[in-house]
């Protein structure tokens, strides 16, 4: 197990360096300078301020400051918003978007199961039917679309929810509903044929044989390893949650990463981009990591393989 780990995190390493290389690239890539677009400043004034973020260097000694910026957690102050450095954005923009992003997975995560949990006990009946068509509807909306349309529906027609901002309960529905929706979805289906396998395994019938209940079976027996598929798509439902949230808390104004990811985009704010980008990708790469030594701990299997190899 501890080679094993060894080897992960090495990995992450190189997918990590790989990642900050390709966005340095394409930042490299724009053409023109981030300061072109302040019209009231003078070509003197415009020099000294690529000078401060080293804009008039080569582009070898650019790579090599960004990576120090890397390995001291330090990017500096915001090219638009010089009083504020890049650090203090993501100190005030990551809660929020972790708060939501983590509020949607759990939601997607208990909402899917019992989803696809009662569509695989009610197999070829009508809640099966009904399950898989919520599924896949919502697997097929976007979520910006859904979003859209949970505004039009209960903030201004019913007007029973609020539809924007960040500052109660009642905020945080509409969004996380938003954003749950397409891996609730797909977490349902996968829980769904996965239970349905499980259930015609040799040792759910002997447990039936047994005499014991059906829901000491399904609970005890039969969904630990039904959850193993689900198991190993979570670090990729976080991603998918968490970058999706960028667009969603643009829609109702949440004052999380994705304001500041989206705005430094339009104005081109090289450090605030690269250090979002650096940021999300090491939380990210981490949360794959450790749903990879989870995956591991719970099914003894991914050991024994790893041994055999």
């Amino acid at each position: 197990m501890a080679k094993y780990v060894l080897k992960r995190l090495a990995a992450m390493v190189v997918t990590l360096w790989v990642i900050t290389t390709l966005t340095f690239i394409m930042m490299q890539a724009i053409p023109g300078s981030p300061f072109n677009q302040e019209r009231n400043t003078s070509e003197a004034v415009q020099r000294n301020m690529e000078a401060q973020y080293h804009l008039d260097q080569p582009v070898y000694i650019q790579y090599l400051y960004y990576v120090k910026s890397i390995l001291l957690f330090d990017y500096g102050p915001s090219i638009k918003q010089p009083s504020q450095t890049v650090n203090d954005m993501l100190g005030r923009g990551f809660p929020v978007s972790f708060e939501l992003g983590m509020t949607a997975l759990l939601v997607a995560v208990l909402s899917g199961i019992v989803l696809g949990v009662f569509a695989a006990l009610k197999h070829n009946g009508i809640i099966d039917y009904l399950a898989m068509t919520i599924a896949v509807l919502g697997i097929s909306i976007p979520n910006f679309i859904l979003a859209t349309m949970l505004i039009q529906e209960f903030a201004v027609n019913l007007k029973i929810l609020p539809a924007a901002t960040w500052t109660s309960l009642a905020h945080m529905i509409l969004p996380t509903a938003a954003l749950a929706v397409s891996p609730m979805a797909i977490i349902a289906r996968l829980t769904r044929s996965s239970l349905l396998e499980v259930l015609t395994q040799d040792y759910i019938k002997t447990a039936r044989a047994k005499g014991l209940s059906p829901v000491k079976i399904i609970i005890k027996h039969a969904l630990r390893n039904a959850l193993m598929p689900v198991i190993t798509i979570l670090g990729t439902l976080t991603a998918s949650i968490l970058t999706g949230s960028f667009v969603i808390e643009k829609i109702f104004s949440i004052p999380g990463m994705g304001k500041y990811f989206v705005e430094s985009i339009n104005n081109r704010d090289y450090p605030v981009i690269m250090g979002t980008t650096v940021f999300y990708s090491i939380f990210l790469i981490i949360m794959l990591f450790l749903v990879d030594i989870a995956y591991g701990i719970l099914d003894p299997r991914i050991k024994l393989h790893k041994k055999e190899q």
